[in-house]
């Protein structure tokens, strides 16, 4: 991200609540508005955010950035990313929160540590209408 003094916005915060009564909250310390391909687009640094569902477990993501696409919701986390849900954590230097999918895909390096264990993969793909969990490697 450029340091462009001018559009760097401090503690901006977004609380999207969808029809099916879940919600996404993101926040970030220092974030910068972007235009790409007509679709507003916020670049963030030390980014929080949270996925509550009315049918699920909630879940926590930490990364160094993000983007988020102010339209779909669609985010990108990338850089020391970390997935919180119960007694789980997953680290990895990607996750993709697709809201026009419904699906979580964490990649590069995945490390799963929780009560089961730890494991090492390359990808992991949740779907969030399913709860299906698909962990596989590139080879």
């Amino acid at each position: 991200m450029e340091k462009d003094q001018s559009n760097l916005i401090k503690n901006l915060k977004y609380e999207v609540k969808f029809d099916d009564n879940t919600e996404y909250l993101i926040k970030a310390d220092l974030s910068k508005i972007i235009y790409e391909n007509e679709a507003e687009i916020v670049e963030m640094q030390v980014v929080d955010a949270k996925f509550i569902g009315s049918n699920m477990i909630p879940f926590k993501i930490k990364s160094d950035n993000a983007l988020y696409n102010n339209f779909t919701y669609d985010t990108k986390f990338f850089d020391n990313v970390t997935l919180e849900y119960l007694n789980n954590t997953m680290l990895a230097k990607n996750l993709d929160l697709n809201f026009t999918e419904n699906i979580i895909t964490i990649y590069n390096n995945v490390v799963y540590e929780g009560d089961q264990g730890i494991a090492k993969a390359d990808n992991v793909r949740i779907d969030l209408d399913t709860k299906n969990v698909e962990i596989f490697m590139n080879d």
